[in-house]
């Protein structure tokens, strides 16, 4: 079995993967809810809470320890202060039960939460949005992952929170835009789609933020007109994804498809390109919603993988990395 870590940003999760099977023995995520009042993560805050949580949970896997094979954590992209605190946590289990570590590339990991628990399809093209990212890949394989896009500025998932900000709607804000949309109308208010006219295959979302931010400030909140703002902004902003996911079918032959990332949990997002898959004969693959969202099952199925390949670490070189480089 592999035991990983994941502790990017807010969520502290520690699973046990079965490396034959797949199977996912123990899985446990405690996400940090004392972010809320702050309006957004506070990463010295979130470092401190990972130091109380994560040995909490580690107590509860002791029980699997005589049958690890390595200890995987993920160690790039995110806070790094967040993420030290795993990659420590990783280093000392490494040390104390002789086993070889395994540094996970955490946007990897999102793409196979596309199989926990499954084997592997490829090739595939993914659209991975998060609170921090917003990016194309196209994947051959494991090994071969090539990045077709990404945002200028601000991440898909970023922007939801920002204007669940500016509504003084509370932290995380994405579920709360999506949940009070359902009862606004998305032609209420006309927002500009980014990069509309633009052949560039990027994203962009500050000029989304800032027109949404216009609108709210033109004319008083009532409940009605803050659900019209939640649905025309969640509908502009993923009119800009397809719109761009449009010309990536157009030039590619594009056979399999996937959301992955925190914000794939939205269902807003989920049935449109579910529509746009089925009109380009594209198999359309998503994650459980449990697995959407940082976790360390995606952590340590993605981690069988490179056990397999005996992609390990030495402990001397498992640095942590807070921005993303490559896959």
């Amino acid at each position: 079995m592999i035991l990983s870590i994941e502790s990017s940003c807010d969520d502290s999760s520690i699973a046990v993967t079965e490396i034959k099977s797949k199977k996912l023995i123990f899985h446990k995520k405690i996400s940090q809810d004392e972010h809320s009042q702050y309006g957004g993560v506070v990463p010295e805050l979130a470092s401190r809470l990972h130091a109380v949580t994560l040995p909490k949970i580690l107590q509860e896997t002791k029980e699997y320890f005589d049958k690890l094979k390595a200890i995987a954590v993920t160690n790039e992209p995110g806070l790094s202060v967040t993420l030290l605190e795993g990659v420590m946590m990783a280093k000392a289990l490494s040390l104390s039960l002789d086993l070889p570590l395994i540094g996970v590339n955490h946007l990897k990991g999102h793409i196979y939460s596309l199989f926990i628990e499954k084997n592997d399809i490829f090739p595939l093209t993914i659209l991975l949005v998060s609170g921090g990212h917003t990016q194309i890949i196209e994947a051959k394989n494991f090994d071969e992952m090539n990045l077709l896009a990404s945002t200028l500025d601000d991440s898909f998932g970023e922007s939801f929170d920002k204007v669940a900000k500016m509504l003084n709607l509370g932290y995380p804000g994405g579920p709360i835009v999506e949940k009070l949309a359902k009862n606004g109308d998305e032609n209420a208010v006309k927002l500009p789609i980014p990069l509309i006219n633009s052949k560039e295959l990027a994203f962009s979302f500050s000029g989304l933020k800032n027109a949404t931010r216009l609108e709210i400030e033109k004319e008083a909140l009532t409940k009605k007109r803050v659900a019209d703002i939640c649905a025309s902004f969640q509908s502009t902003a993923t009119k800009h994804l397809l719109h761009k996911l449009k010309k990536v079918f157009r030039e590619r032959d594009v056979k399999n498809f996937a959301i992955v990332g925190g914000a794939s949990a939205n269902g807003y997002l989920r049935e449109k390109i579910e529509q746009l898959c089925i009109k380009n004969r594209a198999e359309l693959l998503l994650s459980e919603i449990e697995f959407c969202s940082d976790n360390s099952a995606m952590v340590g199925r993605c981690a069988v993988e490179q056990y397999k390949k005996g992609d390990f670490t030495d402990i001397e070189n498992l640095k942590v990395n807070s921005k993303f480089k490559e896959f």
